[in-house]
């Protein structure tokens, strides 16, 4: 391996593009293959052809502002915050296995990019959607996304097991991914993910219907069943590929005249109509998955002055 020739030689003759390879290869088996994948373009289409041929140990912060700024008249502010983010957990990396001192990306700025406003879903829209989706394969995953708030892969993951006997919670532990390699069933990235989600009333006829399906099916296609115990399947029985729902939907949308929204916005539907119903935001962050009601307050933060007339009103009745 080179980690172990190079260290033996010395540091000082150590390139980036060679420390970015090893580093790769130790990231590969930590991660996620979606994340590696994120990891791996990003630092083989800028970090290596940018900072390549500089030697590690001589990696000044303006060679990695440099670098950013270069990009940033290419690709989005979001790309290349992730790209001084991962250029940032490399070097860490590097000062961990002693090859330098301190990490030269700590002292660049990235930019800042502003996280766009979620679309807002009204409760008449929401009822639209639902409306359109009846009858339609889409009616099932469409519904959990209102009524839970769960992520795409999430609700393709779920299985009937993960849903208590009456059909009051479920379970999140696993999560649905497409990979080069096909799909993959991953577990969620956090404890926080990795949650019981309440189950509103109106929800059950939508899953007891989706049951009696598969059943019918399971006996129509006999041998070419495929037993995945998924809640949302094919009509085999298989799993459902995340893009399928999202072009799936965005067909239905088109159909019904809707608005132009994305599968993932019925997510934030979830959290903003909480939300104005009074539910208290720490509620609505562990709904989501969320890792502290501050990313919640964050996203959401467009609810907030409605949510500001409502307490003042709430205040005066209590005073009238």
């Amino acid at each position: 391996m080179w980690a172990v020739a190079t260290l033996e030689e010395g540091s000082e003759t150590l390139t980036f593009a060679e420390f970015a390879e090893a580093w790769l290869d130790h990231t590969r088996a930590r991660v996620r293959p979606s994340t590696y994948r994120g990891y791996e373009g990003l630092m083989r289409c800028y970090g290596i052809p940018a900072l390549g041929s500089i030697p590690l140990a001589a990696l000044h912060p303006l060679h990695i502002q440099h670098v950013e700024s270069r990009a940033l008249d290419r690709v989005s502010a979001g790309t290349v915050l992730n790209l001084h983010l991962v250029l940032t957990q490399a070097l860490n990396q590097a000062v961990r296995w002693g090859l330098i001192g301190a990490n030269p990306a700590k002292g660049a700025q990235p930019p800042r990019p502003r996280r766009p406003e979620p679309v807002t879903v009204s409760k008449e829209l929401a009822r639209r959607v639902l409306k359109a989706a009846e009858g339609t394969p889409l009616a099932l995953p469409v519904a959990l996304a209102l009524a839970t708030g769960m992520r795409r892969g999430e609700i393709l993951g779920l299985r009937w097991g993960d849903l208590d006997e009456g059909h009051t919670r479920a379970f999140v532990r696993r999560s649905l991914h497409a990979t080069t390699d096909g799909l993959s069933f991953q577990e969620p990235k956090t404890r926080r993910s990795r949650r019981a989600v309440a189950l509103p009333e109106f929800i059950r006829p939508y899953l007891a219907s989706e049951r009696a399906d598969q059943v019918s099916r399971r006996a129509r296609y006999g041998p070419r069943w495929q037993d995945s115990g998924l809640v949302v399947c094919a009509r085999d029985g298989a799993p459902v590929y995340p893009d399928t729902v999202s072009t799936s939907f965005r067909a239905l949308r088109r159909r019904a005249g809707l608005p132009a929204i994305r599968f993932h916005d019925l997510r934030h539907a979830h959290a903003t109509l909480m939300l104005l119903q009074g539910v208290h935001p720490k509620v609505v962050s562990e709904r989501l998955g969320h890792a502290s009601v501050g990313i919640t307050l964050d996203i959401y933060s467009h609810v907030l002055p409605s949510m500001q007339s409502e307490a003042v009103q709430a205040f005066d009745r209590l005073f009238a």
